[in-house]
């Protein structure tokens, strides 16, 4: 009998192959074979076999269901993360005062009509309507954080997946806005005021009214209780800021009640864009008005 042909890899000539692509039939070597699905690829096959740049990010894009809840967290863990690298005090429970970076960043109503000075180093311009933002991402303490993330966390998976990643943005950031319009108009002469409370309580507000729209009892939940829990410490505990977490649950309420419809009360699908946005937009306008 003669003696066997022997295979070498096709990459790799001084070697023998010991298995053959089941794709292609070309020999390989052990490391130019890619375990697949059945059977082995070799290199080329493999890459060949790989969905296109556009289709594995269409395919990751489907697996992030709270891709927005987990952005809105990160960046409030990053301002977070920023102002107490600033002020290392200000990690504390309740914090250690109000670093000048918060300063800079917080909401107050005689800072946004006059301006003035936090020290002497720093000075403020009248008029700084991005505070309105940034105050929703500012938090005084590690223990203000963790438990606005854990509410954020724990509504944004019960949320975002049924309103989708636009309209979900839209209900927390009109939240937020509303509960700095509530800051200014019932807390006008509070300190720097800041945390996504007000946001926060919106999603709690809007989740509420779509599950009573639903005809559930919220109660038997535990959101109701949460809600109501989470109010009456807002009127108990000093030191809260009670005009941002009412005038986020209004604002949550107001959004909850078109975009949280059930489906044999469903308002047309663009009421569920221009409800937040109206919110949104009339936030901004109430809280220039109330300055001003």
């Amino acid at each position: 009998m003669p003696a066997p042909t022997v295979q070498h890899c096709y990459r790799h000539p001084d070697r023998e192959a010991g298995r053959f692509c089941t794709r292609c039939g070309r020999p390989a070597c052990s490391e130019c074979l890619v375990q697949a699905t059945v059977g082995s690829h070799c290199v080329e096959c493999a890459k060949a076999a790989r969905p296109a740049p556009t289709d594995r990010a269409k395919l990751w894009n489907a697996r992030q269901p709270t891709l927005v809840t987990y952005t809105i967290i990160g960046l409030n863990l990053l301002v977070f993360a920023i102002t107490t690298i600033s002020d290392p005090g200000t990690l504390g429970f309740g914090g250690s005062g109000v670093s000048e970076m918060q300063a800079q960043l917080g909401l107050n109503k005689q800072i946004l009509q006059t301006g003035g000075c936090y020290s002497r180093t720093l000075c403020f311009d009248p008029h700084e309507w991005y505070r309105l933002v940034t105050s929703g991402f500012l938090h005084f303490g590690i223990m203000h954080i963790a438990f606005n993330m854990i509410l954020l966390f724990q509504l944004g998976h019960l949320l975002e997946p049924r309103l989708g990643r636009t309209r979900f943005a839209l209900l927390y950031f009109a939240a937020l806005l509303a509960g700095s319009l509530g800051e200014l108009v019932i807390q006008p002469n509070s300190g720097i005021a800041g945390g996504a409370s007000g946001a926060v309580f919106g999603l709690m507000a809007a989740a509420a009214i779509g599950l009573y729209r639903q005809g559930v009892n919220i109660f038997s939940t535990g959101l109701g209780g949460l809600l109501v829990l989470n109010l009456v410490l807002t009127f108990a505990i000093p030191g809260i800021a009670i005009g941002g977490h009412v005038g986020g649950v209004v604002g949550g309420l107001i959004c909850g009640f078109f975009m949280l419809a059930p489906p044999w009360k469903a308002f047309p699908k663009s009421y569920t864009y221009i409800a937040p946005i109206a919110v949104l937009v009339g936030s901004v306008v109430a809280s220039v008005i109330v300055v001003i």
